[in-house]
Formats: C-alpha cells, structure tokens, sequence
C-alpha cells in the first residue's frame, strides 16, 4: 500500500484548506489511518486519525473543533478539512497508516510510537499571520 497526501499550500490566518490522503491499495478494518505533522525545531506530532473498522476519530487538543477527518471509502481516499488555521498549524502533514490504533492515539498527546507500518509523502501547509 502506498498512501500519497496532497492539498497542502498557504493561507492566512482563519483560513481553510482540505487535506487528501489516498491509498493505491486496500487496507483492512484493523487499520486506522490518518495524519502527523513537524514544523521545524519541533517533534512530529500526531494530529489526527480514523479506525477504518469503524469510523471512530480522534484529534489532537490543538485541533479539536478545527479538524475534521473523514473518508470516502469509494475513492480510497482520507480527508482533513483544517478550518480556522492559525499560524501554529504551519507543518508538513503527513499521512500515515498503521493496525495498531491505540498507538496512533498516543501520538495525539505526544507519545512516540515507532514502527508505523505504512508513511506517506506528505504536504506543505503554511498559516501566514
């Protein structure tokens, strides 16, 4: 499975954007899938994810009631629709899969969990104040 993002780019403080991430193959229900980000000088952070076995989602503090993550299962494709940007959101996003979802969960709240199964190439978006 190769996962690809795009969507990124720059906006000013208060805008949107809508980040995809799609999936060449077909991940099972044990997956969840969802999106890390780094800016420079800071650890890659997890910022939001969804159970593929049961659409369940769960976002970062920081993001929670900016962020949306869904998916259309039809296109193979994760969706995060970033409202309200404020500069701190500034990062390369980075999709990313893996069958162990509390792991993914651990990142929201800055644990590091290593040995993510499936990384994507990620995308540039830039909050100008």
């Amino acid at each position: 499975v190769q996962l690809q993002a795009s969507g990124g780019g720059r906006v000013q403080t208060g805008g949107s954007l809508r980040l995809s991430c799609g999936a060449s193959g077909v991940l099972s229900d044990r997956y969840a899938i969802g999106w890390f980000r780094q800016a420079p000088g800071r650890d890659r952070e997890g910022v939001s994810f969804l159970s593929l076995k049961d659409d369940s989602t769960y976002y970062s503090d920081s993001v929670k009631g900016r962020f949306t993550i869904t998916r259309d299962s039809a296109k193979n494709t994760v969706y995060l629709q970033m409202n309200n940007l404020k500069p701190d959101d500034t990062a390369y996003y980075i999709c990313a899969a893996d069958d162990r979802l509390e792991g993914l969960i651990a990142t929201l709240t800055g644990s590091i969990y290593l040995g993510i199964e499936y990384w994507g190439k990620g995308t540039q978006v830039t909050v100008s104040s």
